[in-house]
């Protein structure tokens, strides 16, 4: 597209982030960069795949409260990961990983493998230990 064709639509990355570096073709046919503030179907898109992390994030919560699974599954939700990379910041297996999601082994859990999980969740043992509902 031509310099100046980039869209410069409302979108995510005006809101939130300034704006997106792309590449455009200018007035003598080379290519060059531009700024967009983004484009209609990059910002449904993104909307989408927004909503569906929230969509996750409250059913861990919700999960959580039930006492269905631990604070561990609810926080890798909320700093967007999966067991195999959670997995991997805590130098563990992905089915121990995914076994400390369950309530009764949580509870079980050492400091150590407690501190692992809070240091890549950035929060206290505190904090990930005594979830109240108040906190997510």
């Amino acid at each position: 597209m031509k310099k100046e064709e980039v869209p410069q639509d409302k979108s995510f990355f005006r809101e939130e982030h300034g704006k997106e570096l792309c590449y455009a073709v200018d007035d003598k046919g080379n290519y060059t960069t531009a700024l967009s503030s983004g484009w209609e179907a990059k910002t449904i898109a993104l909307d989408n795949a927004l909503k569906a992390i929230e969509e996750r994030i409250a059913d861990a919560k919700k999960r959580v409260l039930e006492n269905k699974t631990s604070p561990i599954e609810y926080y890798m939700e909320v700093c967007k990961m999966e067991p195999a990379i959670l997995a991997s910041y805590v130098g563990m297996w992905q089915w121990r990983v995914k076994r400390h999601f369950k309530p009764s082994v949580f509870k079980r859990l050492s400091q150590k493998t407690l501190r692992k999980y809070a240091e890549v969740f950035d929060i206290s043992v505190e904090r990930l230990k005594n979830i109240e509902s108040t906190d997510i």
